[in-house]
């Protein structure tokens, strides 16, 4: 993740935010304790695709809630659903992944990992359940994959992270 900071003379204080998946957040922290996030394509850094404003009192709950304050993830990380040593878990493809612009087919998940791919959720909001070997994987598309854990951390770690 990259942080970048700045005075705003007059206004108050900017943090801008990309996430390892190249997510883009602009947060602005007014004098008079407004705060602004701004959400940002992630394919085009310059234009916002969503803007909310807080009050002094939202921001700080809001950030409790990030922090952890109000509730803990549970241990088992980002599965959820454990059957045994079978487990269902959601990844989301990162930008520049090997896996990035194959087919499933082509990189023949099942035989080489273990793991079966269920369901697709694509970036621009399609779905796709049960795809076949001639879906194309995209940077940014969700995957529902099940196995075993240590599949799914192989494949996660060869495939699908940059």
């Amino acid at each position: 993740m990259n942080i970048r900071e700045s005075e705003l003379p007059g206004i108050g204080y900017k943090v801008e935010i990309v996430t390892k998946n190249q997510d883009k957040l602009v947060i602005v922290v007014h004098d008079d304790g407004r705060r602004e996030i701004y959400h940002f394509d992630a394919d085009d850094h310059e234009e916002v695709l969503s803007c909310a404003t807080f009050n002094d009192s939202e921001a700080r709950q809001i950030a409790g809630i990030l922090g952890g304050m109000v509730y803990k993830p549970k241990a088992l990380e980002t599965i959820d659903f454990a059957f045994d040593d079978i487990i269902i878990e959601w990844f989301q493809i990162e930008r520049n992944a090997p896996a990035v612009n194959k087919r499933i087919g082509e990189i023949d998940i099942r035989n080489n990992f273990g793991v079966n791919v269920i369901a697709i959720k694509k970036k621009k909001l399609n779905k796709s359940n049960n795809p076949g070997p001639d879906t194309v994987l995209e940077a940014g598309d969700t995957l529902v994959v099940s196995g075993e854990r240590q599949q799914i951390k192989e494949l996660i770690k060869k495939l699908l992270s940059a």
